[in-house]
């Protein structure tokens, strides 16, 4: 097994750890228990980390409007292939989740589309907050539906005016 590294950022949707081996993203939660955090030791940090966080900074700071860097997040295929079906989800626009089912190519997986979309490991880069209900009616988010609407709302988009991807 890979070592892992780990490194914290705070925006202003609260405090987010970032967790990588030497060469790619793994992880990105919403931490909202800061007691709960343990000290790290920064001097090893690997380039991808400081990379990563140079690339959340500008995307807070709204000077990004997407991501480019390598991730390997853990997750089943069918996982795998929703998440990089998510990656495909423009800044500033947002999908359904029958969008998405149609992007993988099965209509009828739309509860499972919902599953793994809820188990996106790395919030904000894979873009998860964009997913939404047919409705337009926003749904379940880990990191807690106020970040999802900070972020649809920081990228331009309104509750009541959501621009939606068109996957055709």
């Amino acid at each position: 097994m890979a070592a892992e590294f780990k490194t914290y950022f705070r925006s202003e949707i609260g405090l987010i750890e970032i967790v990588s081996d030497d060469e790619a993203i793994k992880a990105l939660y919403f931490i909202d228990d800061e007691a709960q955090i343990k000290p790290i030791n920064q001097s090893n940090k690997p380039n991808i980390l400081n990379e990563c966080l140079t690339q959340l900074q500008d995307y807070f700071e709204g000077r990004r409007t997407e991501f480019s860097l390598k991730l390997d997040p853990d997750g089943t295929s069918f996982q795998k292939a929703v998440w990089q079906q998510l990656l495909n989800i423009p800044y500033g626009q947002t999908a359904s989740y029958l969008d998405i089912a149609r992007m993988v190519g099965n209509t009828k997986a739309v509860r499972a589309i919902g599953a793994a979309n809820g188990q996106n490991r790395i919030s904000i880069i894979i873009p998860c907050h964009r997913v939404i209900g047919s409705n337009g009616k926003l749904t379940g988010y880990g990191g807690g539906l106020w970040r999802k609407a900070w972020l649809l709302q920081h990228e331009g988009l309104l509750n009541t005016q959501l621009a939606l991807f068109d996957p055709k």
